[in-house]
């Protein structure tokens, strides 16, 4: 015993302090490196968590913006609707109440005109000289200017039944042109909410009625016409009013040299034109240029949109300032690309080709503008 006990303090002498091994103390300074690793973790872990959580924030106040921006617009839209179906509802009655008019009138003119034509065909199977012999007949001259003055009468009443007879044909021919007037406003109201309602399907079904319409019938098509130059004035006056307020303004200027909108040929030229249905000159604004269905409308030069959506007979449409007072005009697209205040880079997709508004058939009016007026656009093509 007193060996091991000499042998242990040898040790000990022999040994530095450092040497002598501590097990409670690596135990306990291993434990504050986990404790401090484990720290450093949770550290990265709430601040990855902190960051996450300023995400989630920030993303959660743009989807709520977003969602407050949808939910204007579906009340925008909501209301469009509303005031799209009021006015369809109100051209509706009105146009029912023209059709029964018309009736009425028509049966009243086929009444005045067998009258008036058994009339005619009366005088015409007589004699011509009849009234001659009525007065050669007179036995003196009262009795000869009695009878001169019965025929007098009777002839003035027959002039009297053909001027009425004829301003009942132009009246009629009137109230005519009011229906149609009447129909045309319903199509362009029933086609914008079809428009407004996404409802694709529906807008292409009832362009296919109202092209058949326009093509079988000529009245139809004269008032379509009408309606186009109508709609063509209105807009040179927006054209003129937007450059007026925003002459200064135009994000994108244009180059000046266009490019074709879509590859297609040329159905109708700019100006005077003998209309192919009509029969006589008409007016033509732009070019038309016969493409399928769907084509892709591109910009012909660069510019801002001041104007995309719904114009009248020119339906779906697309206006371009590209500054220097020149616009350019997309008409019966099938869908719109772009909205206002864009802007829009030379050849970038604006629209699709369709047949909207007053059309006879999927094509691209496409036109050129200076100072609102229209020019040909082939001057820059």
């Amino acid at each position: 015993m007193m060996a091991v006990g000499v042998l242990m303090i040898s040790l000990a002498i022999a040994l530095p302090a450092q040497a002598i091994p501590n097990p409670r103390y690596y135990l306990a300074q291993a434990s504050v490196e986990d404790l401090q690793r484990h720290q450093q973790q949770l550290d990265q872990q709430r601040s990855q968590l902190n960051q996450e959580q300023s995400r989630n924030k920030i993303q959660e106040t743009l989807e709520h913006d977003k969602l407050k921006g949808l939910q204007k617009n579906v009340k925008v839209t909501q209301s469009q609707l509303q005031a799209t179906e009021t006015q369809l509802k109100t051209a509706i009655q009105t146009l029912q109440g023209l059709e029964v008019k018309l009736v009425s009138a028509e049966q009243s003119y086929r009444q005045k005109r067998f009258s008036t034509i058994a009339r005619l065909q009366f005088l015409q199977r007589q004699k011509l000289d009849r009234g001659w012999a009525v007065l050669l007949q007179s036995e003196n001259l009262n009795e000869f200017l009695d009878r001169r003055s019965q025929l007098k009468r009777l002839y003035q009443s027959d002039r009297k039944r053909l001027t009425a007879f004829k301003t009942t044909a132009d009246r009629l021919d009137r109230q005519r042109d009011a229906v149609e007037r009447k129909k045309t406003e319903v199509g362009l109201l029933t086609q914008e909410l079809l428009a407004q309602k996404a409802d694709a399907e529906g807008q292409i079904a009832y362009q296919k009625s109202s092209i058949d319409r326009l093509k079988s019938d000529r009245r139809a098509m004269e008032v379509a016409q009408s309606q186009l130059e109508q709609d063509s004035s209105t807009i040179s006056l927006l054209i003129q009013r937007y450059t007026a307020q925003n002459r200064y303004n135009i994000a994108f200027r244009g180059t000046g040299q266009f490019i074709l909108p879509c590859l297609g040929e040329i159905t109708s030229g700019f100006g005077w034109r003998m209309h192919p249905v009509l029969g006589y000159e008409r007016f033509h604004s732009g070019v038309d240029i016969g493409v399928d269905y769907g084509t892709t409308i591109h910009a012909a030069d660069r510019g801002t949109v001041i104007f995309a959506g719904w114009y009248g007979g020119y339906g779906n449409a697309v206006i371009i300032d590209h500054g220097g007072n020149i616009t350019t005009l997309y008409a019966h697209t099938s869908e719109l690309y772009v909205e206002e205040g864009q802007n829009i880079q030379r050849g970038q997709a604006i629209a699709a080709v369709g047949s909207t508004g007053l059309s006879t058939g999927p094509h691209l009016h496409f036109e050129v503008r200076r100072d609102g007026e229209p020019i040909d656009p082939m001057a820059f093509l």
